[in-house]
């Protein structure tokens, strides 16, 4: 089994746990062909992870499953925005840490 975190990226963890959810438990083979042709910059990160967690465990893509793939929330950036009449707004720029565990398919043992 292989491990692989990222943390502190600077992503929106509910943007990225929606791709997340579609990867987990799936071939890494057919995540990371999934993984690379998606337009979002999660996705493009992710991919990173997962080949990330397969060089640790020393499996290959096709011999592998993805177990686990978790997004957890990370501290948040504080800044804020100059209104009208003196008044401020705050903007949130979320950070995420990203788990990723694969394993070696059952049927492959």
């Amino acid at each position: 089994m292989g491990r692989s975190v990222l943390k502190f990226i600077r992503l929106s963890p509910t943007k990225t746990r929606l791709i997340a959810r579609e990867i987990q438990g799936m071939n890494a083979e057919q995540a990371l062909a999934a993984l690379e042709f998606m337009p979002n910059k999660g996705a493009k990160v992710l991919y990173k992870v997962v080949v990330s967690a397969l060089a640790n465990s020393s499996l290959e893509a096709a011999d592998a499953v993805i177990t686990s793939a978790r997004v957890d929330r990370g501290p948040v950036l504080r800044r804020w925005k100059p209104r009208a009449r003196g008044r401020a707004t705050k903007i949130r720029k979320p950070m995420s840490n990203i788990i990723v565990e694969v394993a070696q398919a059952e049927g492959d043992k």
